[in-house]
């Protein structure tokens, strides 16, 4: 059986704006924050929005306390640790 994989991410809207969330397909998830209805209120008119991180949970529970972690830091707190992520990336 397929263990399911949750992912707490980051996207960057239009007008630099970092909005944060919780999904289970972030493919499926980027394409309704950026053509769908069923994407985030917030992101709707901040169009196109792009991917700038992501981590990997295997419980919903982990990646939910995750998003409420990264939502209380600032803007450049959540910029640094983009910025970090894409050094480990590379």
């Amino acid at each position: 059986m397929a263990t399911k994989v949750y992912y707490t991410y980051i996207v960057r809207c239009a007008d630099n704006s970092l909005y944060t969330g919780y999904t289970t397909n972030l493919k499926r998830r980027l394409k309704q924050h950026n053509e769908g209805k069923a994407g985030a209120k917030y992101t709707r008119s901040r169009r196109p929005v792009e991917l700038v991180y992501f981590e990997k949970y295997d419980n919903r529970h982990d990646a939910m306390s995750r998003e409420v972690l990264i939502k209380q830091l600032d803007h450049k707190q959540k910029t640094a640790l983009i910025a970090g992520w894409k050094q480990e990336e590379s």
